[in-house]
């Protein structure tokens, strides 16, 4: 369903898709995108902002009620990223800046279209297996991951070192439409200041002392599929501004290069800072924080949910005895009360590697 008051767009989109070898509907107002709505199941829905009798916002908030199973995405005008990061909040799966391009479209197209209705029961036992536990916290974190893993929107990652930021953004991406697509992890305080540029977005062979030969950077590289900044608090200012045009315009320029390269990415970020008082410091970009927590996801620690410490006793042993071909070892009454009066300040990492030394140097069956 192509929702735009102005019949030529609506046209020219529609001849667009007609071509890629998909059949469409058109309308102009809100009411009228209403109705065709609840008259039958689209595979996807563009809308403009612009609409008479309301807006596309109106509209996104509409199919999020009223149709939640079909993805919707915000034509927006170029440059206004507010409306799209408002449209994101809103339930959309995804935007499209004005003027649309073709690559950009038949991208949205295939992630829209392979998208499940609900998580399958595979879908259910991964999500499982990679946050065990049973306490509400972590309930709702996985409810949570479910529902964002169907978007394209960017998540912001907020936890402790060691609580399992990582495992969540790679759980995002294999339940998402572009799990069969690269998933790369960078950690930005890893990197040299002055490589970042080359690493995020490459380079033309001879554009610095040492740039032997063309490389392709981790945007080109996770085109397709997603992409984790990890401690991405950790990045200098020089780079935040660049990275900022590149989620706006979805587009990367290599070092050295004259050419921009078009990128279908879904950015994830993580960090166990405070990024809002960063900003309030000035170390951080507001603009840039503004655009990567479109969709906050808030990793709960290990001593917030001390429920689940049993559950993830077991769940490592049974890895560990999986991994080293060794018969899993019990867990002593009294081991287990010493693990449960332990604030664990390296989280769930902490856990596992004392298990890890715990089963290593154990020699009966039971760990005391």
């Amino acid at each position: 369903l192509v929702v735009d008051d102005e019949p030529d767009i609506c046209e020219l989109i529609a001849l667009t898709l007609d071509r890629l070898g998909h059949k469409s509907q058109t309308a102009h107002t809100l009411l009228e995108a209403k109705e065709k709505l609840t008259q039958q199941r689209y595979a996807l829905c563009l809308t403009d902002m612009r609409l008479p009798y309301g807006d596309g916002l109106d509209l996104i908030s509409f199919i999020s009620k009223a149709c939640p199973g079909t993805p919707v995405a915000m034509i927006s005008a170029h440059g206004n990223m507010d409306t799209a990061i408002e449209a994101l909040k809103r339930g959309a799966f995804d935007f499209l800046n004005k003027p649309i391009q073709l690559d950009e479209l038949k991208a949205l197209i295939q992630s829209a279209i392979t998208l499940p209705a609900s998580a399958s029961d595979d879908d259910l036992k991964l999500i499982q297996q990679r946050l065990a536990g049973n306490s509400t916290a972590i309930n709702q974190l996985r409810d949570t991951i479910i529902k964002v893993a169907i978007s394209q929107a960017p998540v912001f990652i907020q936890g402790e070192s060691g609580s399992g930021k990582e495992v969540c953004a790679r759980t995002i991406h294999d339940l998402s439409s572009r799990k069969k697509a690269p998933f790369i992890a960078v950690n930005c305080g890893a990197i040299p200041s002055e490589l970042v540029e080359s690493e995020f977005f490459g380079h033309k062979k001879g554009s610095f002392t040492g740039a032997d030969k063309d490389k392709m950077g981790l945007f080109a590289s996770a085109h397709g599929g997603t992409l984790l900044l990890d401690e991405v608090a950790d990045l200098p200012l020089a780079i935040q501004v660049k990275l900022l045009r590149a989620i706006q315009e979805k587009s990367i320029r290599p070092v050295g290069s004259n050419e921009e390269i078009s990128i279908d990415v879904r950015i994830l970020s993580a960090t166990h800072k405070n990024l809002i008082e960063l900003v309030k410091q000035g170390l951080f970009r507001n603009d840039l924080f503004y655009r990567i927590n479109v969709i906050e996801l808030k990793v709960p620690s290990l001593r917030d949910r001390p429920d689940d410490i049993e559950i993830l006793c077991s769940h490592f042993l049974e890895k560990l005895s999986t991994r080293y071909d060794h018969e899993k070892p019990n867990l002593s009454n009294l081991a287990l009360k010493k693990l449960l009066g332990y604030s664990f300040p390296g989280n769930v990492r902490e856990l596992e590697n004392i298990l890890e030394r715990a089963f290593t140097l154990s020699n009966t069956s039971t760990i005391k």
